[in-house]
């Protein structure tokens, strides 16, 4: 089952537990699929990992709206984001911990070729390829800036 799938039948399995939360952030994300599905280009099915691209950055949008209603003392905004992000990640591959992205970072980081903090440029899109949907890019940014610093 694709994840276009497991949203429609999650959809159904939320209404029918009246959870509103989850029948809300369900059809943001089946949106943002069908809008990525029917976009210039675009074959009419968007597969996995188009999905967890459009899932990572539907995620993001929620941490950062997270941050200001919190900065600006909307805690009951903050929450709804909250509650939406708990069930956006659960269609998102499990997030790497800085030790683990060191831990596979340090062999690759020699075999591309860096040898100093000016390779930073080089090293950050491989990696951030590499990651994909594992990892966040200010995550991945300073670990890599750690592991060329002591280079």
């Amino acid at each position: 089952m694709n994840l276009q799938e497991q949203i429609n039948s999650d959809i159904i399995t939320a209404m029918k537990a009246k959870d509103e939360v989850a029948v809300r952030t369900l059809r943001a994300l089946k949106s943002a699929l069908l809008l990525a599905a029917t976009a210039s280009g675009a074959k009419d099915v968007v597969d996995n990992e188009q999905a967890i691209k459009i899932f990572t950055k539907l995620a993001k949008q929620r941490k950062e709206s997270m941050d200001i209603f919190t900065q600006n003392g909307r805690s009951e905004l903050a929450k709804a984001e909250e509650e939406e992000l708990a069930v956006i990640d659960r269609f998102l591959p499990k997030q790497l911990t800085d030790e683990e992205i060191k831990i596979e970072l340090t062999p690759l980081v020699s075999v591309w070729g860096a040898t100093s903090a000016s390779d930073f440029g080089k090293i950050m899109p491989l990696a951030m390829k590499h990651f994909a949907g594992r990892a966040d890019g200010k995550v991945i940014s300073g670990v890599i800036k750690a592991l060329l610093e002591n280079m």
